[in-house]
């Protein structure tokens, strides 16, 4: 019988993977998509200032608002998943890897995308530039509100493809 006595963990002691594990994640999902969030908001305040300056309802100003968005949002997604994918796959050639960037950002943002597109983001962009007194405020609130049905579809969808292998080696989130 020893007569060191043995060490159990504290429950914080357990907890602290736990956290670092969330802690990873996070770090993880804004390096992802913190980039194409901030290209998106530049041009969709851009393009939805502007159609308001030109005295435009607003439902165009949360169409324009969308369009604009999805542009530069996807302009920036791509080149993160074209990355990705040079890493992973460094023989590919040019026409396989595009395509392999296609099936991926569609796989990820698809049907989210759809949902978000066409009906949850207009409404959202519309309803706060409506509400609101200021078109750029209602412009974020109403990106904000629409983020938020976006990335927990988006998200999920990345994890099914991570999950399922179609991504590749990449290393990903833990969380």
């Amino acid at each position: 019988m020893s007569l060191v006595a043995e060490r159990v963990p504290s429950a914080a002691h357990a907890a602290r993977p736990r956290a670092h594990r969330a802690l990873r994640a996070l770090v993880f999902w804004i390096k992802r998509y913190l980039p194409p969030e901030l290209a998106g908001t530049a041009t969709m305040l851009v393009a939805g200032v502007a159609v308001a300056a030109a005295a435009a309802p607003a439902i165009v100003i949360g169409l324009v608002g969308t369009a604009a968005e999805n542009v530069g949002f996807y302009c920036v997604a791509a080149i993160t998943v074209w990355r990705e994918q040079r890493l992973n796959f460094p023989d590919d050639g040019m026409l396989r890897r595009t395509r392999r960037v296609a099936v991926l950002l569609v796989l990820e943002f698809g049907p989210a995308e759809l949902l978000d597109t066409f009906l949850v983001r207009p409404l959202a962009l519309t309803l706060a530039v409506h509400l609101l007194p200021d078109i750029a405020l209602g412009l974020i609130v109403g990106k904000l509100a629409a983020d938020v049905v976006f990335y927990v579809l988006a998200a999920t969808a990345f994890r099914v493809t991570e999950k399922t292998g179609v991504r590749g080696e990449a290393p990903a989130a833990e969380g």
